[in-house]
């Protein structure tokens, strides 16, 4: 944390986000911020459901044939 920040500075910065927000909002929020974050770190590693369903779709398909 940069030394010109502190706890005092924080607090106030959150009670203004609170103000203009609102608590329903933040939370809103820090979920979507959280999904966008596990959607990205499933993309770095190469996971995908879709394309992982698909395969195995296409996989059963050529089985049955």
């Amino acid at each position: 944390m940069p030394k010109w920040i502190g706890w005092p500075e924080l607090i106030v910065l959150l009670v203004i986000v609170v103000l203009v927000f609102g608590v329903g909002r933040i939370s809103k929020i820090s979920g979507e911020i959280g999904s966008g974050i596990k959607a990205f770190k499933d993309g770095l590693s190469g996971r995908d459901k879709d394309n992982e369903s698909e395969k195995e779709d296409e996989s059963s398909d050529e089985l049955k044939e």
